[in-house]
């Protein structure tokens, strides 16, 4: 099977959580940004998935996650990564939305995390999120992304170890829910 990612940390990340190596773009040498042109994080896992898979012919899953801001319309949802531009850092993105909501009393935010699966035949979804706040100030620690913004039990997700992280990472519930899908369907493993 095959993570259609060329983000190091979240490849490491879902090795991690599914205790498994993962092959990634990396290891196959490919050099592709697909373009994520879907409204939702759904949208987006599916375009990914689709589209490496149809340049691989391996079972590909994809993710797609970000940052929503309901006080802000759910932004930058969608546009995580990329709302300042694909030039700029994690701390410049974070130092933007700690600007946007400087005035804001309803610092809700969830961290929403889309799986896709696809193998030419089967496709599948698996999506969930993690709600928390938005800190006052950026705490750069571990983690990568919003982690060092986001706080979870008043905790930044920056601050916790990669085991209690991934407790109650949505990334690792999408994930658990997809393993479940693959042992239910044996044959389509690898």
């Amino acid at each position: 099977m095959l993570f259609a990612s060329n983000n190091l940390n979240k490849v490491l990340e879902v090795e991690n959580i599914l205790n498994r190596k993962i092959l990634s773009l990396k290891d196959l040498d490919f050099k592709i940004n697909v373009l994520e042109t879907g409204k939702t994080f759904n949208e987006n896992a599916i375009i990914k998935a689709k589209e490496i898979y149809e340049l691989t012919k391996i079972p590909t899953i994809a993710e797609d996650s970000g940052l929503e801001i309901p006080i802000l319309n759910g932004f930058p949802g969608v546009k995580t990564n990329r709302f300042l531009g694909s030039n700029k850092t994690d701390s410049d993105r974070n130092q933007k939305i700690l600007e946007m909501m400087q005035d804001k009393n309803d610092r809700t935010c969830y961290f929403t995390s889309c799986f896709a699966y696809y193998d030419g035949k089967n496709l599948e979804t698996f999506t969930s999120s993690l709600k928390g706040t938005i800190a006052y100030e950026e705490h750069i620690n571990m983690g990568f992304g919003f982690d060092s913004i986001f706080l979870y039990n008043n905790e930044y997700l920056s601050d916790m170890s990669i085991s209690n992280k991934n407790k109650i990472s949505p990334r690792t519930t999408s994930l658990k829910k997809l393993q479940d899908f693959l042992q239910k369907n044996i044959d389509l493993i690898d």
